[in-house]
């Protein structure tokens, strides 16, 4: 099997600070909310690990059944988002298992910091993932948005086969439950058709 390739070194742009407040359901005045969240950077930047591993793919569609190569599947919604595209990038990101500790850590003695640090790792995942895109962008490659197993039709249990494929346990410490549950939690698998 071919390996993924890593990316280890990627950096995402700067937390957005209005993003993860809106995560932690707070509006649009940071007050208070600002200084904790202040806190929760501080404290969670030394432990944000920025990983991503990935693989291309040449895809069949047959309506709404798709050999994505790595495996078959039906669903409409993927179809849909990858009308016209003859190649996929599969993919799997994290921004590592720290995160997770200090939300289980707050989630005990500060529940208000527990769920900054999830929105703040909410946060950072998305960036990361976006940050993913504009690199592969930047090789020239013109792509559909993201499609991750849960999204519309797609089954989640995809995520066994997503695994599969990158093997992400031995590159990014990337891991799947058997309810198909990643850890860390702050992670994310998707599909990105290539036109």
């Amino acid at each position: 099997m071919k390996t993924s390739i890593v990316i280890s070194d990627l950096l995402p742009s700067e937390i957005d600070r209005r993003e993860v407040i809106r995560y932690a359901g707070g509006g649009k005045d940071l007050g208070e909310l600002g200084k904790m969240l202040d806190e929760c950077i501080a404290e969670a930047k030394s432990e944000l690990d920025y990983r991503v591993c990935y693989r291309e793919f040449e895809i069949k569609a047959l309506g709404s059944f798709l050999d994505l190569g790595f495996s078959h599947v039906r669903s409409d919604s993927l179809a849909k988002n990858l009308s016209g595209c003859k190649k996929i990038i599969l993919f799997a990101a994290t921004v590592g298992i720290g995160i997770d500790r200090l939300i289980m850590k707050y989630g005990k003695i500060s529940p208000a910091k527990g769920l900054m640090m999830q929105a703040l790792g909410a946060e950072r995942i998305e960036a990361l993932c976006d940050a993913f895109v504009s690199e592969m962008e930047k090789t020239g490659y013109k792509m559909r948005p993201r499609f991750s197993p849960g999204y519309g039709d797609l089954p989640v249990d995809l995520q066994k086969e997503i695994f599969q494929a990158l093997a992400p346990e031995k590159s990014i410490g990337l891991t799947l439950s058997s309810s198909c549950l990643m850890s860390p939690t702050k992670s994310v698998t998707a599909i990105i058709g290539i036109m």
